[in-house]
């Protein structure tokens, strides 16, 4: 078989880089595996690096297209399904900016990656802490996070 025709089939059967390909605010950011996640790629286990269909740090990619939104930071493909992943600091007074993240990242999602969006996992958005839990229990903020279904995790773990 030709190279360039098993490169075809391998991209085509990488249905998260298809999606990305396929959405043209992120289209050239697709990195493979964790890549685009840089140092808080330690923030994530994979029980399986093969499972990993790649990674888009959604928040440099399109910084120039919305300057002044809160965007989400990471986009993670991981066997077949789409994960959503804001690494920010778990205090609860940044509870109201990673819920705007979260809001703009739904809209961005349906107005702009329908294909990704086809592909989302059932559970497809985490808040990854990126220092320590200060968020006060049963305060506001804490009531706000969980009606979102967000709860800050240190460690984000697919399988």
């Amino acid at each position: 078989m030709p190279k360039d025709k098993k490169q075809k089939i391998n991209r085509v059967s990488n249905h998260f880089k298809t999606a990305v390909d396929a959405t043209a605010e992120i289209a050239q950011c697709y990195q493979v595996g964790l890549q685009a996640m840089g140092k808080y790629s330690s923030k994530i286990d994979v029980t399986q690096n093969s499972k990993c269909d790649g990674s888009v740090d959604l928040d440099a990619c399109t910084t120039q297209l919305y300057p002044t939104e809160h965007r989400w930071d990471y986009i993670i493909g991981y066997n077949t399904k789409v994960y959503f992943v804001e690494v920010h600091s778990a205090e609860t007074s940044e509870v109201s900016t990673v819920l705007s993240k979260l809001q703009w990242l739904k809209d961005w999602i349906i107005e702009k990656a329908p294909e990704v969006n086809k592909i989302k996992a059932n559970v497809p958005y985490f808040w990854v802490q990126s220092w320590k839990y200060n968020i006060l229990p049963n305060s506001p903020q804490a009531r706000r996070v969980a009606k979102q279904g967000l709860k800050p995790i240190p460690k984000l773990e697919l399988k």
